[in-house]
């Protein structure tokens, strides 16, 4: 299992829906959860994208020198820009991080946002255009030669990368797309298909889709999931938490936040309003756990992933392999406050789950692991007075 974790580009805090609670969104804090996913040993992170975060490709170019072995799941937008220069940038950022940026290729679904961005094309037509964009940018950094294409959306004529990235081909494709265009697209060009978190059932529908369409085109993909979670020592601790993250949202911030995200054509969004509607507007935990521990809370307001695993760690552990033996081997994760919750998810989730942490790379050279817990009385470590047990 790869675990990753969020650094969050569009804010933090405490509480969803208010300021109260809320973090600067700075480069200092931006830089600490980005140290320690590196020191924790997450495989990586992933940035998110759109009009409300700060640009992903400056963010994950800044935190390249802070870093040194976690990678940078970061978008790269068919539409808002040419897949020429997406490949430079690719391939420019995976030599300066030595081969720690995957791509995230994300189609758009909000076409209010897209229209600030200055694309007005219906859904399909988008997905089109993803198809053309991959066509080219895979060409381009696999040393095809010259790539000359002419296409319905694009064109290029002797497109080449001079400088060549560290990750052959070209950096790992992560993409996630529920409608058929989406599947289509995944099926033919992608690495790695990823899934919101829906309950098991539902996801595994999804993904046989997926399968099946892959085939049909001579490939083999792997999987990931996005999901919050809320992960404590006890069940009821957790759930407490779980009622705390909305405790400040009215009816109608809810309101205006579920029209809001109503306007998008992607029919994963969809697919996410539609596990809020099971809650009649309630918002109890009989209301909002939609699959063994699996709460719609998030999704009230928050566009994209809108569900959270919330439990005791042998309950999310056991939820996770759940997922995994779908076939998934990739976990994108996060919770609120995601500094503090990404040493929680580490100290309760590692330990009871099939991930090896990436090794610090100040300790890859005679490892010796750092200490954990205090030194106790002045005189040994807690690993010490175990053993003396």
């Amino acid at each position: 299992m790869k675990l990753f974790w969020f650094i969050p580009t569009h804010g933090d805090g405490r509480y969803l829906g208010t300021p109260t609670g809320g973090r600067p969104l700075d480069y200092d804090y931006l830089r600490q959860i980005a140290t320690a996913v590196d020191s924790l040993g997450y495989y990586g992170a992933l940035l998110p994208t759109g009009r409300s975060c700060e640009d992903a490709w400056v963010t994950a170019s800044s935190l390249i020198g802070e870093t040194r072995q976690m990678r940078f799941l970061v978008a790269v937008r068919p539409g808002l820009i040419s897949p020429t220069l997406a490949a430079r940038m690719a391939a420019t950022f995976d030599r300066l991080s030595k081969g720690r940026i995957l791509i995230n290729v994300v189609t758009g679904g909000d076409p209010v946002e897209l229209a600030g961005d200055g694309v007005f094309v219906e859904h399909n037509d988008r997905y089109e255009i993803t198809d053309e964009f991959l066509l080219i940018w895979r060409s381009i950094l696999a040393d095809r030669g010259e790539v000359n294409f002419d296409g319905k959306h694009l064109k290029v004529q002797g497109a080449r990368a001079i400088f060549k990235g560290v990750q052959r081909p070209y950096p790992p494709l992560y993409f996630g797309g529920s409608s058929a265009a989406g599947i289509e697209i995944a099926a033919r060009h992608v690495d790695y298909y990823l899934t919101w978190g829906e309950p098991p059932s539902q996801v595994a529908e999804k993904l046989a889709s997926v399968r099946n369409s892959a085939i049909r085109h001579g490939r083999e993909l792997r999987f990931g999931i996005r999901l919050h979670v809320i992960v404590r020592e006890t069940e009821d601790e957790a759930w407490r938490d779980a009622d705390r993250l909305i405790s400040f949202l009215t009816d109608q911030t809810v309101e205006t936040a579920q029209a809001t995200l109503a306007r998008q054509d992607s029919t994963g969004q969809r697919r996410m309003l539609e596990l809020q509607k099971r809650n009649n507007g309630r918002r109890t935990r009989e209301a909002l756990e939609i699959s063994p521990n699996l709460w719609a809370g998030v999704g009230l307001v928050r566009g994209g992933a809108g569900t959270a695993l919330v439990g005791s760690a042998d309950s999310v552990a056991s939820r996770l392999l759940e997922y995994r033996q779908l076939g998934i081997d990739t976990f994108i994760l996060s919770g609120y406050p995601h500094l503090e919750e990404a040493y929680q998810v580490a100290e309760l989730l590692f330990p009871r789950l099939p991930v090896q942490p990436e090794i610090p790379s100040k300790y890859k050279s005679n490892y010796s692991a750092p200490m954990t817990g205090e030194v106790v009385a002045n005189e040994f470590a807690p690993s010490q007075a175990a053993a003396a047990s």
